[in-house]
């Protein structure tokens, strides 16, 4: 079977949550045995010899989108690209270009295309006249897996969305999007794709409840963390290396600080964090990975910021780090006293995942799908309760029993997330779209 993902989020040069779940995506798909195609939206020249390295050259950078003039020549054809498909260029992947730089942001693709500007091009159209831009790839796949709703359909596959949540309905003060337009896309997605995805039963409810003539046609396949050589190592229990780099790299001391990590909004809840650190009386550092997002201000209020020495203590022993690349952020992950990861909404919550994978207690919300991702794996906190947020923290600190308990108890959960689960649910998804009549 042939499959190809979009690489909106893969293409951003700094991590976020979809861009993981694109790299497991990715990675399930070819260890299922299907063969996976890429479809990116980088600006590239007409002419074939150059392509390739204007590609490699926006994917190095961070690319922005320019939106063309009204009245103008490229105004005129975007416009037209609600009547006629826009074709593809095929990226050469062996050829003289080096691309080992992106390893952590280009899956091994067997093919790759890429359509200049057409994420952003897709969703201005929408915005204009509502119509979903049609994308024509040259023998196209039997299967078109978005990994975000985007206003776009490959001609000639089956096109599936992942809705991973739908926070801007659930929590509309906590984000910046155009809800109208939000649930006009949602609305569209449904009724125009093939199929929807999603990655977890709170936010098929979720999707059910907001978009009843969704029923029959949104499946939950979970997700799944892409295994890497540093995660394995960590696992291992090389407890005097992780010791010695966290220590040399951080100045931090193993299993002796408490941890987030996640983008710096609103919904992450980062405030009442704090708030539950300072006022629990634990001398171990919080450290905080993540870079800001819209509200950020509104978040880190409580401490004082010093964006040009992000990495020293700046008040009550609370540590700020903008951005940090996978295998160091595992690091941290591996080497803490417990991740506290009290979020307010979260369509699956990847950190949850990822900290009990290494053996490392979790902190989390009693809400949405945290409860079903954690098990009974990890404490669960009412996450508008800032007194109950530093009490589990402060038993997670002084209790070496139960820490050790949490640790053993979320591999075992994260088990039941393994890879081998993800890629045979995927499978099974795909097969059946395949048996329905076309589109």
């Amino acid at each position: 079977m042939r499959v190809a993902i979009d690489g909106f989020n893969l293409a951003l040069p700094f991590g976020t949550g979809v861009a993981t779940y694109s790299m497991s995506l990715a990675y399930a798909i070819q260890s299922a045995g299907h063969q996976l195609e890429g479809v990116y939206g980088l600006r590239t020249p007409f002419r074939k010899v150059l392509r390739d390295i204007n590609f490699f050259e926006a994917l190095g950078a961070e690319f922005q989108s320019r939106a063309p003039r009204s009245w103008s020549f490229d105004w005129g054809r975007e416009l037209s690209w609600t009547m006629k498909a826009r074709r593809a260029r095929e990226i050469d992947l062996r050829g003289k270009t080096e691309v080992r730089s992106f390893a952590h942001r280009l899956p091994n693709f067997d093919r790759l295309y890429t359509v200049s500007d057409l994420f952003d091009q897709s969703m201005r159209n929408f915005r204009r006249f509502g119509t979903f831009t049609t994308v024509a790839l040259p023998d196209p796949p039997q299967i078109m897996h978005w990994t975000y709703p985007w206003p776009i359909r490959v001609k000639g596959a089956k096109n599936i969305y992942t809705m991973h949540d739908l926070v801007p309905l659930k929590l509309p003060y906590a984000s910046l999007d155009n809800k109208k337009i939000y649930h006009k896309l949602m609305r569209a997605c449904i009724r125009k794709g093939d199929h929807i995805c999603t990655v977890s039963e709170a936010s098929r409810a979720d999707i059910l409840d907001f978009f009843p003539e969704a029923e029959g046609k949104v499946t939950n396949t979970y997700q799944a963390i892409k295994p890497s050589a540093q995660s394995v190592s960590f696992i291992g229990g090389d407890e005097a290396g992780i010791a010695q780099a966290l220590n040399s790299i951080f100045r931090l001391d193993y299993q002796n600080y408490f941890l987030f990590f996640g983008a710096i909004e609103p919904k992450k809840n980062v405030g009442r964090l704090i708030e539950a650190y300072l006022s629990s009386g634990i001398q171990a550092p919080l450290v905080i990975v993540g870079r800001r997002a819209w509200g950020a201000d509104v978040e880190l209020s409580l401490i004082q910021r010093d964006e040009t020495r992000p990495m020293k203590t700046l008040f009550k022993n609370i540590r700020r780090i903008d951005y940090l690349p996978r295998r160091l952020l595992m690091l941290l992950v591996r080497g803490a006293r417990g991740v506290a990861f009290p979020s307010l909404y979260e369509g699956f919550g990847l950190p949850v995942l990822e900290s009990m994978s290494l053996g490392t207690p979790v902190i989390t919300a009693n809400t949405s799908s945290m409860p079903e991702v954690a098990g009974s794996a990890a404490l669960l906190v009412d996450p508008y309760d800032v007194s109950a947020i530093a009490a589990a923290m402060r038993q997670v600190d002084s209790d070496p029993e139960l820490r050790a308990r949490l640790s053993v108890a979320g591999v075992a959960q994260a088990e039941n997330y393994s890879m081998t689960a993800y890629h045979a649910r995927l499978s099974t998804l795909y097969s059946s779209l395949l048996t329905e009549p076309g589109r």
